[in-house]
């Protein structure tokens, strides 16, 4: 970078360049009156003794005119210097290249690393390259966003995974892999919930804040998006009755019954009648009882809020809050809330897997996975600055295919600022800009400004074409223009000049080869290199890509006995006919043993 010629530093050079200026004067003041001649003739012996210094009576007047001549000479330069950039003149930006770029951050050991392309991966030490690990991976649909990014970076198994998968794929392709290699594999699965792990949002509640930011959470994942309600009245008290409930039962309820399918038990119970304020429900008995232990209960507070109105008042806040809950009727999600099999505390501390399978054309139940990624941002902070003195064990990548299917956690923003220092990282995968701006209108710029990497893989949406010509910046190329006249004195000319042109125009970006990949890494020269080719990759035989077997989930791994028959006994053994269930009589595996013994006595014995 050039140097500014008026700063202070250069001030203060000038002003020591008078030094030598008057000492050169003093050197040649005797030889000031033979002229510019003599002084040219006795250089030599000026500078042959040039610590031999007289003063005479021309010494002043030949520091003086010295001096002159080196303030004139100094504007001359001050004044006719330029601020010269060649070839740089409408534009410096150039493209990057891919080896240069990973031998600067990628670590030596290979599965150390996120991948980026086919050439470019970053290591996953930010504090050796001093850059944040957060991805923004931009594509179309077919553009290879699940198959060229999320895919390689899973098959690395380098760190704890935690995944958005629509439909499952990823979870299918990879899950064998990571059991290979010593993962835990967790999923809660939305599509068929009966194969899910369970996850219980009771479990994770440590104090009263956890409860409110829980029912906050809960309310804001259920309202549809682009909704506004006329009276948040209703809204603000059916959450009043639902904090009731949830502190009742985080301190008075045992550990299994602290739940949702408890807290819709509770809500029937609280039967209101319209035309009989005087009514006294179950639930009404329930708090009466905890008032005469406990007057000053957290819960007893909210629920006397929330009872201050009259019966008609009261069916409709119940109505309001039914209606917010009304999928925990269903079995199935019923069925995977009432325990927890997460243990979103281990994420951070041992090599997990966490897989949430949405389907891909219904968000019904998307709210449950929005509930899941507040929580578990908060057991991992609350593991890093609590337990392990500020970073985690084992570093946790989030890959977030389909991001905008899924409510976030709020201020998400704020959390991908902070999250590098705690062994925290997000790859945020999305289809185009626009669905960014559409779920952050006015935080969008701020979640691509915290993400230090950004994947182009392609695309068909116009403001993410134009985005992208205007990071990749502008060039300085040459042009020429021809001219030319005919007649009798015709003439034909030339002329060259230089231009600025974007290194790649919307319509370029927008033509973009299928088979590249456009990278930005913050503070480097932007890369186009190929997409990683997934079958290159060294663990890809322990895929599906290599021949593996799909990977199962929901599998019954807690059977108490198992019995092995031999084929031979198997043919021998007789059909019974029962009437009904009391027929059969439930054995132990010792006592099926001596009954099978005792069958083939008999055998033998009919034999002899």
């Amino acid at each position: 970078m050039k140097q500014d010629k008026f700063s202070p530093v250069s001030l203060i050079c000038y002003a020591c360049g008078c030094i030598p200026v008057i000492w050169i004067a003093l050197l040649f003041a005797p030889y000031l009156d033979d002229g510019l001649i003599g002084l040219i003739k006795n250089a030599g012996a000026a500078f042959a003794n040039p610590f031999h210094i007289m003063l005479c009576r021309d010494s002043l007047r030949a520091v003086l005119i010295f001096l002159l001549i080196y303030g004139l000479a100094l504007a001359v330069f001050l004044s006719s210097d330029r601020n010269y950039r060649r070839r740089e003149e409408h534009g410096s930006a150039q493209w990057g290249s891919p080896r240069e770029i990973s031998r600067k951050y990628a670590n030596k050991a290979a599965p150390e690393n996120k991948i980026l392309t086919q050439t470019v991966a970053i290591g996953l030490d930010g504090r050796k390259h001093r850059r944040n690990l957060n991805i923004l991976c931009c594509g179309g649909s077919g553009a290879g966003k699940t198959r060229f990014f999320a895919k390689p970076n899973v098959m690395n198994a380098n760190t704890s995974f935690v995944c958005l998968d629509p439909k499952g794929e990823l979870l299918r392709d990879t899950g064998n892999l990571l059991k290979s290699k010593g993962y835990e594999i967790k999923v809660i699965d939305l599509i068929n919930m009966e194969k899910s792990h369970c996850y219980n949002p009771f479990v994770y509640l440590r104090n009263d804040n956890d409860i409110q930011r829980l029912v906050t959470n809960l309310f804001k994942n259920t309202t549809p998006k682009g909704s506004q309600s006329q009276d948040p009245f209703w809204d603000q008290a059916a959450q009043m009755l639902l904090l009731a409930l949830i502190f009742y039962l985080h301190y008075e309820a045992p550990e299994d019954e602290q739940n949702f399918p408890t807290v819709m038990e509770m809500i029937r119970a609280g039967e209101v009648h319209e035309d009989d304020d005087g009514f006294v429900s179950p639930l009404d008995e329930l708090f009466d009882r905890l008032e005469m232990r406990n007057p000053e209960h957290i819960a007893l507070k909210y629920y006397r809020n929330y009872h201050s109105g009259s019966g008609k008042t009261l069916k409709s806040i119940q109505i309001t809050l039914v209606a917010r809950l009304e999928k925990f009727n269903l079995e199935s999600l019923a069925g995977i809330t009432q325990t927890d099999e997460m243990e979103l505390w281990s994420v951070g501390e041992k090599k997990t897997a966490v897989f949430a399978v949405i389907p891909d054309n219904d968000s019904s139940f998307n709210f449950l996975v929005g509930m899941l990624y507040t929580q578990l941002f908060q057991q991992l902070y609350y593991q890093a600055d609590i337990v392990h003195g500020g970073r985690l064990p084992v570093h946790v990548h989030f890959v977030m295919d389909e991001f905008a299917n899924v409510a976030l956690p709020d201020e998400f923003d704020k959390l991908l600022a902070t999250m590098r220092s705690r062994e925290i990282s997000v790859s945020i995968i999305i289809q185009n800009l626009a669905q960014l701006k559409a779920l952050f209108e006015k935080q969008w710029e701020s979640i691509v400004g915290n993400c230090d990497e950004f994947l182009y893989l392609g695309g068909n949406e116009q403001s993410t074409h134009e985005y992208v010509s205007k990071l990749l910046g502008k060039e300085t190329i040459d042009t020429n223009t021809y001219g030319q006249s005919k007649g009798r004195n015709g003439s034909y000319s030339v002329n060259w000049q230089i231009t600025g042109r974007e290194l790649m125009t919307p319509d370029e970006v927008r033509m973009l080869d299928n088979r590249y990949a456009l990278l930005f890494i913050r503070g480097e020269r932007p890369v186009k290199d190929f997409k990683y080719d997934v079958l290159k990759h060294p663990n890809v035989k322990l895929t599906t890509d290599g021949g593996m077997e799909p990977y199962q989930h929901g599998q019954d791994t807690r059977s108490i006995a198992s019995v092995v028959l031999d084929a031979e006994l198997a043919k021998k053994a007789e059909k019974l006919t029962v009437s009904s269930q009391h027929d059969f009589v439930l054995l132990t595996e010792e006592e099926l043993e001596e009954h099978f013994k005792k069958m083939e006595e008999k055998q033998h014995e009919k034999q002899k």
